[in-house]
């Protein structure tokens, strides 16, 4: 398996952890609260936790799949900060 990280500034990371988690569990398996989540998807799984300051993200997949799982996640984040341009980091 291999792994990302991923930062966002924000003070908002609560409010897009629960909007990503919620997006997803019409049709994936998840998990979270006001704080931590869990988005499992059937090609790997992505933890995400909130602070005051950032929403955090740890993703794993096989490495034929960890770029497509960090796409989602980018794509579905800028859906749901237009409001607010958050700008996700990987490393």
């Amino acid at each position: 398996m291999e792994h990302a990280h991923g930062f966002a500034a924000t003070g908002q990371a609560s409010l897009y952890l629960k909007k990503l988690c919620r997006h997803f569990s019409h049709k994936l398996e998840t998990h979270f609260d006001d704080h931590n989540g869990v988005i499992r998807f059937p090609f790997g799984t992505c933890e995400l936790s909130a602070d005051e300051q950032a929403l955090h993200l740890h993703c794993q997949a096989g490495s034929n799949d960890l770029g497509r799982l960090r796409e989602i996640i980018d794509s579905h984040l800028a859906r749901f900060t237009t409001r607010e341009p958050v700008t996700l980091r990987w490393h």
